[in-house]
């Protein structure tokens, strides 16, 4: 992987789930919305001052949505913060930059 660019797609991890999990509260107040399901799917990396994922997450049967959560270094102690997101995505959509 080239410094600063994106990892390739892999599955969800347990470790990804949790980051997903971390976030949903911050996901649902955006969206002015609850989800039943929140189920991470896959995920890429970029390595900054920390690590930026890009998560595919199944907010219901047919839907998805696209996270950019950030996860500042351990020496920051911080838990990790949505940035930003794209809904309106299908199971087939590639993960890209946004």
């Amino acid at each position: 992987m080239m410094p600063g660019g994106l990892s390739e797609t892999k599955p969800a991890t347990p470790e990804v789930q949790h980051i997903v999990d971390e976030v949903k509260l911050q996901f649902e107040s955006r969206e002015n919305r609850t989800y039943d399901i929140f189920k991470a799917i896959a995920y890429r990396t970029q390595v900054v001052a920390g690590i930026n994922y890009f998560i595919k997450v199944q907010v219901c049967d047919d839907s998805y949505a696209h996270l950019r959560v950030f996860q500042s270094l351990p020496r920051d102690n911080e838990g990790p913060s949505l940035v930003s997101f794209q809904t309106g995505k299908t199971r087939d959509d590639p993960l890209t930059y946004f």
